[in-house]
């Protein structure tokens, strides 16, 4: 009797697998192809048109310094939150969003199901209409994850698209590179920087934030030889791929050393520049973190001072660069330990630097005097927490999920209102357009107006 129910499951299984692979068969893509598929189930209030703004189209928004434009935010909100324009289901990732006129960019993970037999999970590109989140096409591409890699904080992809033109780039967590077309979704070129190139193998997979450049797309890759690479946005052509450090999670950023156009890249163990036109290293400054796990990205100020971070006992420092006869000077001004950021925004005021400080226990909103290191303050308002600057304003958003209204200065952080929104892991940084504030965990897409009413 035993053996006989445990045949007939087995049946049972393999019929229902074998038909589901069939329906999935007939209805699957061709490979490279994106989908035009039906929307998901929205809940929306009346659609609003969106307001002009400069979008956003590249990690940390249109400076990539996580600053936004846009003016006549509330100054604080209801018990209930913002506004609600619509929120959808969305599948696991930490990807963020991307704003481009009335649609918007993002990644997620759509795993494979039983019954799909040969099937691998996917990475999906998807295209948002911004007004209802009414899904407008969706590109779909295998990414089993990788020997070695630990997906337990979440399977990926952690990457967010960024936006050219009529270009859109995206990288996910198994290092696959591709460009689209932002209105269909058609695939122009792509490359996979693992098999390619040999870049390095990361525990959490791969993440760093594309970066453009006159007519090139710069990403961290690591490894001997190919440490950067530049690709030609139009062709994806290599146009230069040099040097042998080791990677990590982190981004590059564009900065200008006394008339010298520098990308900084946050590397395993050192911070370095390199000349964006051939990828020449200018210059190199060690900071070690345990596993290499560099994840933030370095911030710039006009005073040419370069602010970096990292937790796993990596701590902060604070470099003055300078040119000489055509060489980069460096001079660490500080370096503390009490201030470790983990991942997320880091935004400088004024003098001031400020981010969410500590990795495993309690996090700490900070506030750091540039110069000289100096800790102005400390609170515990919100659990590890990623924010953007606009209107004078800090919008947070916690790996709780609470989302908060909050005004910085040197002297402190006034909270102007806290809600709870949506839920763990919240890792994924706002985006903002004019008023309308675009939010996602690892379940859910969300928009709000958070502008005056």
């Amino acid at each position: 009797m035993h053996r006989t129910m445990i045949r007939a499951f087995i049946f049972i299984l393999l019929g229902l697998g074998s038909t589901g692979a069939q329906d999935m068969q007939k209805k699957r893509p061709a490979k490279g192809a994106a989908t035009k598929l039906p929307a998901k189930r929205v809940t929306a209030s009346k659609p609003s048109s969106l307001p002009a703004s400069t979008g956003w189209t590249q990690w940390g928004g249109p400076n990539r310094n996580f600053t936004s434009d846009s003016k006549g935010l509330a100054n604080s909100w209801p018990a209930a939150g913002p506004r609600r324009l619509w929120t959808r289901a969305l599948g696991d990732g930490y990807s963020g969003i991307a704003a481009d006129g009335a649609t918007l960019y993002t990644m997620y993970r759509r795993p494979a199901k039983l019954w799909q037999i040969g099937r691998v999970d996917q990475e999906v590109v998807v295209a948002l209409e911004a007004n209802s989140g009414k899904s407008l096409w969706e590109f779909a591409y295998d990414a089993p994850h990788l020997k070695g890699t630990d997906m337990q904080p979440g399977p990926g992809p952690d990457s967010m698209p960024m936006l050219t033109g009529d270009r859109l780039y995206a990288v996910g967590v198994t290092g696959k590179l591709h460009c689209l077309d932002k209105r269909t979704g058609k695939v122009l070129w792509s490359h996979d920087l693992y098999e390619e190139f040999h870049g390095t193998r990361l525990t959490y997979g791969y993440s760093c934030q594309p970066l453009a450049y006159k007519n090139t797309l710069i990403l961290m890759v690591g490894g001997p030889g190919h440490a950067l690479m530049a690709f030609n946005l139009n062709d994806g052509r290599v146009v230069w791929q040099k040097q042998d450090f080791t990677n990590s999670n982190s981004s590059p950023v564009l900065i200008n050393v006394d008339g010298q156009d520098q990308v900084v890249a946050f590397m395993a163990s050192n911070i370095i520049g390199v000349d964006p036109n051939n990828g020449d290293l200018l210059w190199s400054h060690p900071h070690s973190t345990q596993y290499g796990l560099a994840i933030s990205m370095p911030v710039w100020g006009p005073d040419n001072l370069l602010f970096f971070s990292s937790s796993y006992d990596g701590g902060s420092r604070v470099l003055r660069l300078s040119q000489n006869a055509n060489k980069t000077n460096v001079q660490e001004l500080w370096r503390s330990n009490r201030v470790r950021i983990h991942f997320g925004s880091i935004i400088r005021i004024g003098d001031t630097v400020y981010g969410s400080s500590g990795h495993d226990g309690p996090c700490l909103m900070t506030a750091v005097e540039v110069k000289t290191g100096r800790v102005l303050w400390q609170t515990r308002d919100f659990a590890k927490a990623s924010f953007l600057l606009a209107d004078g304003k800090f919008i947070i958003i916690d790996e709780d999920g609470n989302l908060g209204l909050a005004t910085p200065s040197p002297q402190g952080m006034t909270v102007h209102a806290k809600v709870p929104l949506l839920t763990h892991n919240a890792w994924t940084l706002p985006t903002l357009v004019g008023t309308k504030l675009y939010l996602r965990d690892r379940k859910t897409i969300v928009a709000l107006d958070v502008g005056q009413s």
